[in-house]
């Protein structure tokens, strides 16, 4: 398998699963992507604590799961590995018996630099399409999140209200801070957590 093959899911999967040492590809609209290398202070220091504040979200609110570059089957086409995801544990996704994620679920989170062309364009198209509720998009050079939410049939963006907190439309108290959260300060960011 090589990046910019095209495939159908089922094959994506034979092949992903006969190379050793693949750490990660995905499939959006048939086409594989295979991400470069990631850096620790463009993507592993933003994503743990990004994740923090998802699981401990979580555990304030019965019901959620939280995963980390779990593989998603969204279509036959569409076989992403999202940076994290929220969903209920009885939402619009499931646990497959094989421990995959089937369906989408209701907010996903990539942590994005070398990837931010390819995160806000090709997977917003096809999050949107399958339904996620909430996409957010931690564009990390750049020290900014988007964050939108599905409505109408459309992803239309998450604003910052009066105190500069982005707050979720679907899972009411998940606030983010994003000063704090870029920034390192993760005490303040889960402080404001509801």
């Amino acid at each position: 398998m090589q990046q910019g093959d095209v495939l159908a899911r089922g094959e994506f999967e034979r092949r992903y699963a006969a190379m050793d040492g693949l750490k990660k590809a995905e499939l959006i609209e048939g086409i594989v992507y295979m991400p470069s290398p990631v850096r620790a202070d463009l993507h592993g220091i933003p994503h743990v604590r990004l994740a923090t504040l998802l699981q401990v979200y979580a555990t304030k609110h019965p019901g959620l799961l939280v995963a980390d570059n779990a593989t998603v089957r969204l279509d036959t086409l569409n076989e992403p590995q999202p940076d994290l995801l929220l969903m209920r544990a009885n939402g619009q996704a499931r646990l497959d018996a094989d421990g995959y994620i089937s369906g989408a679920p209701e907010f996903i989170a990539e942590i994005a630099a070398s990837s931010a062309s390819y995160d806000l364009h090709q997977k917003r198209r096809t999050y949107l399409r399958a339904g996620v509720l909430e996409y957010l998009v931690w564009l990390a050079d750049e020290d900014r999140l988007i964050w939108w939410q599905l409505k109408h049939d459309d992803y239309v963006e998450i604003q910052a209200n009066a105190e500069g907190l982005l707050e979720s439309g679907s899972f009411p108290g998940l606030v983010i801070d994003p000063p704090a959260l870029t920034t390192g300060e993760l005490a303040t960011a889960l402080a404001r957590l509801r």
